[in-house]
């Protein structure tokens, strides 16, 4: 039986949150509240008004009634509701999504942990106020893959501490909320969700994130360097934001048992970086860039300002990766529902179609219209 009750979504304004909003708002007819970092909630409420239209154009509308926004704060007590609020809507809650956090690779850890850490401590003490309510059927935890750190090989979805080591303070975050998932959450009916490097629809090509595999492509699409910080074996897991959110809605609404951890990810289909500058050498009728080490790159400056330089060298990284995110238990349970990821080969010319004609992101185009193009 589906979960009846509302849904709690955070990260709403987000691209993966955004996305899972839609799902629910097309595919059931659920009561979903949104809760936003904002001073008001009118101001949280043109925020998410704001992300629908932009989801779908015109005929947002017909939703508007069935989504509320609360002002709110992840890293308050009480979620930075009133007390009497925060009661009656933990009665009312049968299944939170808790998909907000910061994703910034340079954050120093203790910010890093403030939002991701000490918000999902918050979140936690929220669903534990709903459950003792006697209605919560479903806590959704949004994490990465990259809690795997630094461990090469196969990293399975049962594993968390296996003595790796963190490239930045994102990934050492999100590990430790996990931990604190499986501490604080003990009771609770969880699940953790494990996306991998998240880029546009695989359909359309929409995104509303330009970071990571786009900082590459759009240098190279530019002429800006001819070498590639890389190495060209290795794996590059990247899932399309239509994959997430239907696994995400499909994991949350249908069956699941609590405690289980899920990889969202490509795993063994996952191209390699020499096959992605192939295929972006190919798209954008360029040499085949040269790979290199990190340290070469950074030696040779890539063509790249300093400033460009540095902004960009937190993604270097994770072209170089031999970890490997087994995701069997993941398609034994979506495969079943139509849900699957495709090898990024097969879209990669969407997503490049979508990035050039909206510049990069400097002249957004809707998701309603680049759906509707």
């Amino acid at each position: 039986m589906s979960p009846t009750g509302r849904v709690l979504l955070t990260g709403a304004t987000g691209f993966v949150g955004m996305e899972v909003l839609a799902r629910y708002l097309e595919r059931t007819d659920r009561s979903i509240v949104c809760l936003v970092r904002a001073g008001s909630d009118a101001a949280a409420r043109e925020r998410v008004q704001g992300v629908m239209r932009d989801l779908f154009g015109r005929s947002w509308g017909r939703y508007a009634k069935r989504v509320q926004a609360l002002s709110g704060d992840l890293t308050a007590p009480d979620l930075g509701l009133e007390r009497a609020r925060r009661d009656a809507l933990a009665a009312e809650v049968s299944t939170i999504i808790h998909s907000a956090a910061s994703v910034s690779f340079a954050m120093p850890l203790s910010e890093a942990r403030g939002v991701n850490v000490e918000g999902t401590r918050r979140m936690l003490e929220f669903a534990n106020l709903a459950k003792q309510s006697g209605g919560l059927e479903r806590y959704a935890q949004v994490s990465t893959a990259y809690v795997a750190g630094t461990h090469g090989g196969s990293f399975c979805e049962r594993d968390l501490d296996v003595g790796q080591a963190f490239r930045n303070s994102y990934e050492q975050s999100k590990f430790e909320a996990e931990q604190l998932v499986r501490s604080d959450g003990a009771g609770l009916p969880w699940i953790i969700l494990r996306p991998s490097i998240v880029v546009g629809d695989r359909h359309s090509g929409w995104t509303a994130a330009f970071n990571v595999l786009y900082w590459p492509l759009r240098a190279f699409s530019a002429g800006v360097f001819k070498t590639m910080p890389a190495t060209t074996d290795s794996p590059l897991d990247v899932v399309s934001i239509d994959y997430v959110a239907d696994a995400i809605h499909e994991l949350c609404e249908g069956p699941a048992e609590a405690g289980q951890t899920f990889h969202l990810t490509a795993g063994n289909d996952a191209c390699t970086m020499g096959e992605v500058a192939a295929l972006a050498s190919r798209y954008f009728r360029r040499p085949l860039p040269e790979v290199v080490s990190a340290q070469e790159f950074v030696e040779r400056d890539g063509g790249m300002t300093a400033a460009a330089l540095e902004s960009s060298r937190v993604y270097f990284p994770y072209f170089s990766i031999s970890t490997v995110f087994d995701n069997a238990m993941t398609r034994a349970r979506l495969t079943p529902a139509g849900i699957h990821a495709s090898p990024l080969g097969d879209y990669l010319d969407r997503l490049l179609d979508y990035a050039t004609n909206s510049r990069w992101g400097k002249r957004p185009i809707a998701r309603s219209e680049a759906f509707a193009q």
